[in-house]
Parts: C-alpha cells; structure tokens; sequence
C-alpha cells in the first residue's frame, strides 16, 4: 500500500464520500464533524458523487476541498475511475464514506492505496426499512474486507449490522450522533399563558418517502377535528424540501387546513424555528438516529416519532415524548392531543429531552468518538517512522 506523504506535522487528510450533499440529517452530521473537529488534527475534502448546493455553504472551514463527480443513474462504472484518479492524486490518509450508495468505492480507494477505510451506516432505505435486501446486504458482506470499519449510528443499526448483514463485531464500531447543544438551546419563553399561545406542531426533513410527512399532516388533520376548541391555535410546520412537496401542498389543501400549515421548504434558521416549535413530530418509516430529534431535544421539545429505529435509543416513551407505530395517523394524533391537552406535561418531557441530550448527544462527544477512530485505525495501518521515512525519500 502505498502512504499518503504530507510535508512534516501536516494534518492528515480525510476524504468523505456522500452520495450528494444536500439539506438532511447525515449531510448536517458530516458538516458539524467537519466544523468542530480540530484543524491541527486533521484536513478534509468532500466528494459528492452527484453534486452539492447551497448547503454546502455551511461547511465554516476554509481548508475543505469539495468535488462533485456527476455519477448518472445507474451503475456507472466509470466513477471508479473517476474516484481512483482523485484519490491517488489527493493522498489522503482515511476514506469515510457514507450510506448503502457510497459503499462500493471503499474498494476503489483501497485499490487507490488509501490506507484507512471507514465506511458509515446512518439509515436504511424506506424500501427495505428492516435492511433485509439480500442483494444488498450481500455487497456489504462482500466489501467487508476492504472497510477498516464500519459505523452504526444506533443501537438498532450495530444489531443489523452484525445479526443480520453478518459484519463481525470487532470490524463495527457504534458512534452515536450529537448535536452543538450551544446553537440548539431552549428558547426564553415570554409571559403569555399557555391557553393563548399557538401550539406549533412542528417537523424538519427532507420531503421524502421515507420520511413520510403525509401521515403527520393526516394526524394534524385528524387532531383538528378530534379537538375543535383548540383548533383555532393549532399550527403546524413542515421544514423542508424534496420530491413530495407539491404532494404534500395537495394533501393539506385537500384536507382543508391551509390556513393552518406553513410548508416553510428548505431553511438556514432552523434552530429559531425549533424554538418557536411546541411539539416535535417525526412520522418517518425507518431511521437511524435521526439529528433532527436530538436538535429538538436539545432546544427543549417534546418529541411525538415512529418507534423505529434508532429513535427508542433515544426518546423514552413517556419521558421525553411518545413513540408510536409508523404510518398510524390515529395513533400519531393521540400522542399529540396528550401534549395539547397538558402543556405541563410538554415542558417536563421537554426538559428532560435536553438533560439527556446534554448526557449523551453533544456534537463534543460525537466528534471525539471519530477523532479516537481516525487515530487509532492510522495507528494500526500506518508505521509513522516508515512513513516519515518514505515521504523523505
């Protein structure tokens, strides 16, 4: 294998690879690793297999390298190329790729004389929620020994990996998602009472399938006519982009509750919106563990979600919200009438959310959990006297 030379105490390079990067969870995810991780540490580049927009403006690093190879749908075989030639000509020293369609290239970048491999799993497709696909889990088996590791984000995705793909555990290494707990805060609540207070029904996500925003609009349909004396002050908020949207518009305009949702599309404030939120609402069909829930368990929210998942990993039924089955817009208003009818009960679920989310999902944690994983996979692959050794030649 050949070693990636930089000039003398130079940090090492980290070469991610996302499918496209865009607003959503893992796209977040990657940018606060990015932003927080310690530039003396280490450098990194971005390679987005289709290409990027504006969101790529939140990477605060002036030092990251960001590519967009174009792939087509498809196979595309001639993206390994592409990658190859990159790779060899930026010598970075990790590649970190994420989800099912960026996996195959951790054998293009071994074959590139990447030293270290990392492969993440931050969710299953809305098409195989319980990752069952033999054929997929099969190229994962395959892979297998060219990925150094490979990263569960949830409990739930570290027992897939392992019991059902059949990754051996010694090559998965779970690492919890966290959030910047400073940015994502509780907000400063004024003197109204609670009876004149809109209560803001909130979700952020993109409009997808898999995230199945049309049974939470179905349930806040149904939440309206089940409590028509708080209609009046009932809002709800759909945060986000993507191919459902104008489906989405239909269905609240069908549903005659227009005046009542707000489609605010893709946003840069989300945390003021969240702290304008009452209630957290998350209806998606399979997740890993999803950064919108711990962004609003950060700003204090009660959370209402799919028990699926990495989400019970998370939010505690009866604790910090409720988790009901997915695709179940009666069970969805249920949970939500409990928090309109008690906003006690709101705030104390709320509260607790944010001390676990303090505990356990900082974005401090999640970053030094990866930094600890870089360090060590390079310590095992790479001899620094022989490297040092070999740059010099």
């Amino acid at each position: 294998m050949t070693a990636a030379c930089t000039a003398p105490g130079a940090p090492a390079l980290v070469v991610h690879v996302i499918y496209r990067l865009d607003f959503g969870g893992l796209e977040t995810l990657l940018v606060e690793c990015i932003n927080h991780m310690p530039a003396e540490r280490y450098r990194h580049a971005v390679v987005c297999l289709t290409g990027y927009t504006e969101f790529a403006r939140k990477i605060r690093r002036s030092d990251v390298e960001l590519f967009a190879l174009d792939k087509p749908p498809g196979l595309a075989p001639g993206i390994h190329l592409d990658l190859f030639r990159l790779l060899r000509r930026l010598r970075p020293a990790i590649l970190h790729t994420y989800n099912f369609a960026c996996a195959e290239y951790a054998f293009t970048a071994w074959a590139a004389g990447v030293p270290v491999r990392i492969h993440a799993e931050h969710g299953r497709d809305a098409r195989d929620p319980q990752g069952l696909n033999r054929k997929h889990n099969l190229l994962r088996r395959a892979l297998a020994p060219w990925i150094d590791r490979f990263v569960p984000v949830s409990h739930d995705l570290a027992r897939w990996l392992t019991g059902v793909v059949g990754i051996p555990a010694r090559k998965t290494e779970l690492i919890m998602n966290g959030v910047d707990t400073g940015r994502f805060a509780p907000a400063a609540r004024g003197a109204a009472p609670d009876d004149v207070r809109p209560f803001v029904i909130g979700t952020v996500g993109r409009l997808q399938e898999v995230k199945d925003q049309a049974t939470l609009v179905d349930a806040f349909a149904l939440l309206c006519r089940r409590m028509p004396a708080h209609a009046g002050a009932l809002r709800l908020v759909v945060v986000g982009d993507g191919p459902l949207r104008e489906q989405l518009a239909q269905r609240v305009r069908a549903a005659g509750i227009e005046d009542l949702v707000w489609m605010a599309g893709a946003r840069h404030d989300i945390p003021e919106l969240m702290r304008d939120f009452s209630l957290f609402a998350l209806s998606s069909l399979a997740e890993g563990t999803p950064v919108t829930v711990l962004e609003a368990m950060a700003c204090a929210l009660p959370v209402v979600a799919s028990g699926v998942g990495g989400i019970p990993d998370v939010v505690q039924d009866g604790v910090h919200g409720r988790l009901v089955p997915p695709a179940d817009p009666a069970a969805l208003a249920d949970a939500l009438a409990a928090y309109v009818a008690d906003p006690a009960l709101a705030r104390a679920h709320g509260m607790a959310g944010r001390l676990r989310i303090e505990q356990h999902y900082s974005v401090t944690a999640m970053v030094g959990a990866y930094l600890g994983l870089y360090d060590r996979l390079r310590a095992v692959t790479i001899n620094p006297e022989e490297m040092n050794r070999t740059c010099a030649e």
